[in-house]
């Protein structure tokens, strides 16, 4: 993988605006546009790019901005408020409940005539829209499984070591080569894509930074550890045949064999992390915290909304002959 580190984006709306100019001058202060944050879609490009520039402050940050900046006062309270009205929006658009196993028994129903990306993929993409869809992903998976690192604090006993061998496995089970945000670098190098990191950040739309920004927004909130392990489970149990359509997908378009490994790990290896998301994990949590089942379900649902929200944008594109990206 290439050793480049993301720049910042271009600004999309005043939030984002406020954000990216006090980080590219260096200017700290309060941020007025706090009486914006309110009115803002909490869906919309404006607020997810503000977010996910004010999250990568934790993971890898951005050249020239001092890191300092990861725990600026008024920028925190600036995010905190753009989260409450992300986190509202969710809560607003899904089901709730606390049916914790009737919720991943349908994560494992297979629909017999499915339309998500994958599906359209395997059946008659395009190299172009291949190519999209990779440089869509690669917002997240250039960081896979960092975002669920920040839940192994917050767990303890049966639910905290199983997490753990899961995210072993994520990290090339202490092979670097292996690593999966590496062989994801290695599969967009083979497709002639740069595999540098935040690379195409500006060409994601917002529906694919909330992808990502999800993640991290469970992540760094130890009330929301059980929305992150119900996150963590939902894409361990359907990460398995999506994968193996894309690997269809890849072979019917002639692709490298390169661009392939990435998807037949992921075949192998969460076929055996939804059991242990499951059974010892999710199993470990709600046995030491019954409380949090409301939280592990919103953690599942909230998932399967921002995927279908992406994946309506980008097949709504394709179906109409344009571009999914952002140019």
């Amino acid at each position: 993988m290439t050793t480049a580190v993301a720049v910042l984006p271009d600004a999309r709306g005043p939030l984002s605006e406020a954000v990216l100019d006090s980080l590219r001058h260096d200017e700290r202060g309060d941020f007025p546009e706090l009486r914006e944050v309110g009115d803002a879609d909490p869906f919309g490009e404006d607020l997810q790019l503000a977010l996910h520039v004010c999250y990568e402050l934790h993971y890898q940050g951005f050249p020239g901005v001092d890191p300092d900046w990861e725990w600026d006062p008024e920028l925190l309270r600036l995010r905190g408020a753009m989260e409450r009205v992300f986190l509202a929006g969710l809560r607003a658009a899904v089901a709730g409940g606390d049916d914790v196993q009737g919720e991943l028994d349908e994560l494992l129903v297979e629909p017999v005539d499915g339309t998500g990306v994958s599906h359209y993929l395997a059946d008659r993409g395009e190299w172009w829209q291949m190519r999209e869809y990779l440089t869509h992903r690669s917002i997240y998976h250039l960081k896979e499984a960092d975002p669920h690192a920040w839940v192994i604090p917050r767990l303890r006993g049966r639910a905290k070591a199983a997490l753990v061998a899961v995210e072993f496995d994520e990290y090339g089970g202490g092979r670097a080569e292996r690593v999966h945000a590496q062989l994801y670098a290695d599969l967009l190098d083979a497709a002639g894509l740069d595999s540098g990191y935040l690379r195409y950040l500006d060409q994601a739309p917002g529906c694919m930074l909330a992808v990502v920004n999800l993640m991290s927004l469970f992540g760094l909130h130890r009330r929301l550890r059980a929305a992150l392990v119900g996150h963590f489970a939902a894409a361990e149990i359907t990460t398995a045949p999506s994968a193996m359509r894309m690997e269809k997908a890849l072979d019917r378009l002639g692709a490298p064999d390169a661009c392939k490994l990435f998807y037949t790990e992921h075949i192998e290896a969460d076929a055996v992390h939804e059991q242990v998301m499951r059974h010892e994990v999710i199993g470990g949590l709600l046995a030491d915290e019954p409380e949090l089942a409301e939280d592990v379900v919103f953690g599942i649902q909230a998932t399967n909304l921002v995927e279908a929200r992406f994946a309506t944008h980008v097949l709504s594109a394709w179906h109409s002959g344009q571009s999914s990206l952002r140019f």
